[in-house]
C-alpha cells in the first residue's frame, strides 16, 4: 500500500480473507486489530502494557521478549533522510534526481546488487535479473523502490509541496542469540551507511 493509515486501512478491505494483526507507518502511530482502521494511541498503549504484565508474570521482560523476537524473525533498522533544496532550482533538481533514478534505475547499490525496482508513478515492477516487468496494481504515486540482493530496501519520495525528498531504508539480517544484538546492530548502521555514501546522500 502507499503512506497513511487510510491505505493500510484498504489493505483490510481489498483482503478480508486474511487475518490482520496491526500497521504501523514511519511516523510512529500504529493500530491495532482491523475495528478502528486509523491511527490508535489508546489501544496501541493498551497492548504494550499487556505485553509487559505478560512478560513479567513469566518472569521475562518487555525488552527481552523483544530480544528474542529478533533472534526468532531477524533484527531490523530502519532509518530516514530528508533533503531539502532551496527554491524553484532545488525543486527542478530533486524533479531530475527522480528522473534519472527512474529512467536509468540502479543495478546495484554498494556493491549489492538490486533485484526488483518498483516505479510506482508507472505502475510498473521490473526484475533487474530477467528484464521482465509486471503491473503494480495500486494508486500511482511518486515513489520508487530498489529492493536488494541482502534483503535491504530504499524508498524514495519527494514532496509534492516542497523542495524536499525522502530516502527511507529498511536493512535486516539474522541474530543469532540476544549477546549478538549490538553488534549485529552496527552492521546495519554500517550497511546503511554504506548505501548513503554510495547514493552520494550528504
Amino acid at each position: 500500500g502507499l503512506t497513511g493509515f487510510k491505505w493500510i486501512a484498504k489493505m483490510i478491505k481489498d483482503f478480508p480473507e486474511l487475518d490482520f494483526v496491526g500497521g504501523g507507518e514511519e511516523s510512529f502511530g500504529f493500530m491495532v486489530g482491523d475495528f478502528v482502521r486509523d491511527k490508535d494511541a489508546v489501544t496501541a498503549a493498551l497492548l504494550a502494557c499487556e505485553i509487559a504484565a505478560l512478560s513479567k508474570s513469566n518472569g521475562s521482560s518487555f525488552y527481552n521478549e523483544l530480544m528474542n523476537l529478533y533472534v526468532k524473525h531477524g533484527l531490523y533498522k530502519e532509518h530516514l533522510i530528508s533533503i531539502t533544496k532551496k527554491g524553484i532550482e532545488g525543486a527542478q533538481e530533486i524533479k531530475q534526481m527522480m528522473i534519472d533514478l527512474r529512467e536509468n534505475p540502479l543495478s546495484e547499490i554498494n556493491d549489492v546488487k538490486v533485484l526488483l525496482f518498483e516505479d510506482y508513478q508507472s505502475s510498473i515492477a521490473k526484475d533487474m535479473s530477467s528484464g521482465k516487468e509486471h503491473s503494480i496494481d495500486i494508486p500511482k504515486s511518486n515513489v520508487l523502490i530498489y529492493y536488494l540482493e541482502d534483503g535491504t530496501q530504499i524508498a524514495m519520495r519527494p514532496s509534492g509541496t516542497e523542495p524536499k525528498i525522502k530516502f527511507y531504508f529498511s536493512a535486516n539480517t539474522r541474530m543469532d542469540s540476544i549477546s549478538d544484538h549490538d553488534k549485529t546492530s552496527e552492521q546495519l548502521d554500517e550497511r546503511i551507511k554504506g548505501i548513503i555514501n554510495a547514493l552520494k546522500l550528504h
